[in-house]
């Protein structure tokens, strides 16, 4: 098994960062967060493009900028609001973790400058502080996360086979932190993430145009794309059976508790799950109104929404429990769904 070679890179340094941050400046994406950068930016951005595309973030950016223009900003405004600016951008303990964030950070006499400073922030993990730090502030510390790592193994031609990232993100950070350029940390930084989303993509890397192919083993040896060696999770299949209950111009919906996993304190379609029905509720094929598939994480779930008309009975237990709420048509615009829930009824509702 062939274990890569870092000491030719690591000899190379000079001549890889300066073909690196060349590339960067001439080629990097224009994007809001780079624009008249601010500390504020860099953070809101870095918690947005967790486990998220940018070009998802970008329009929730822009929209959030505009209602929270600054940590006081947002250090102020109620959860609800700050929750409903996020809505449908996803992994809503991120939206919690950056308001609790910004209501910590305006009460500390002086703002952190070294990655280990903001690694005391709930949702900000080793990846998210060196972001931060070497951005606003230059500190050298180097950024390691999937497409980091994918462009070292590349660049090392490391066969070294991964159980998982975690695994990985160890093995690889500190070659990361050996190539770093100290002097310019940030432009680094960004210019390995620039590379990673941009050229040395999972599939079909763009080799013939990448600034830094004169220093890849992997080119030379064999295939880009085999490496790194990371064995995939295996794939978990959940079935979601959901009701659409429409009752004298309202919607019911379930909120999901405080201490929920995924989703706390946010609306849903209710599962057949949440219904307080002695018996289980009887869901007819010919009352099948949407099916859908998504995917989260490994997950892979197919969700399927029936229209049901409550008994006398069942509406009282309904009434009676306290995380069922109808909410009329016209007001559910108001109310924070996440994203999938938000498009599907808007379409249900299109159809009545």
């Amino acid at each position: 098994m062939q274990h890569g070679n870092p000491n030719s890179l690591i000899e190379a340094k000079a001549r890889f960062c300066t073909a690196l941050e060349s590339w960067y400046a001439k080629h990097q994406r224009k994007l809001p967060w780079r624009s008249k950068p601010s500390l504020y930016k860099t953070v809101v951005s870095e918690f947005m493009l967790q486990q998220t595309q940018v070009s998802t973030v970008l329009p929730y950016f822009e929209r959030w900028l505009k209602a929270f223009p600054n940590f006081e900003a947002l250090a102020k405004a109620d959860e609800a609001l700050v929750l409903k600016r996020w809505e449908g951008l996803g992994y809503y303990s991120r939206a919690r973790n950056l308001h609790k964030l910004a209501k910590e950070l305006v009460q500390l006499p002086k703002t952190p400058q070294k990655a280990e400073g903001w690694l005391a922030f709930r949702g900000i993990g080793p990846y998210t502080a060196a972001a931060i730090a070497s951005i606003a502030f230059s500190d050298a510390s180097a950024v390691v996360d999937g497409n980091v790592i994918r462009i070292l193994a590349r660049l090392t031609a490391d066969a070294t086979p991964f159980s998982d990232n975690t695994a990985a993100l160890k093995h690889f950070s500190p070659l990361a932190q050996a190539i770093l350029d100290e002097k310019n940390p940030g432009d680094h930084n960004q210019a390995m993430m620039e590379l990673g989303a941009t050229l040395c993509t999972k599939h079909k890397p763009l080799c013939t145009v990448c600034p830094v192919m004169q220093h890849c083993q992997s080119v030379k040896h064999g295939k880009p794309e085999n490496f790194p060696k990371l064995k995939r999770k295996a794939t978990v299949k959940r079935t979601v059976e959901r009701v659409w209950i429409a009752h004298e111009g309202a919607i019911l919906l379930h909120k999901k508790t405080a201490k929920a996993k995924r989703l706390a304190d946010l609306f849903e379609i209710p599962p057949q799950s949440a219904i307080p029905s002695k018996q289980a509720l009887t869901l007819n094929s010919d009352d099948l109104l949407l099916k859908k598939s998504r995917g989260i994480s490994n997950e892979r779930i197919e969700e399927s929404i029936y229209a049901l008309k409550p008994s006398a009975a069942l509406l009282k237990k309904i009434n009676q429990d306290p995380e069922l709420h109808w909410v009329l048509k016209e007001e559910l615009e108001r109310v924070t769904l996440s994203g999938p829930h938000r498009k599907w009824a808007n379409a249900l509702l299109k159809r009545n």
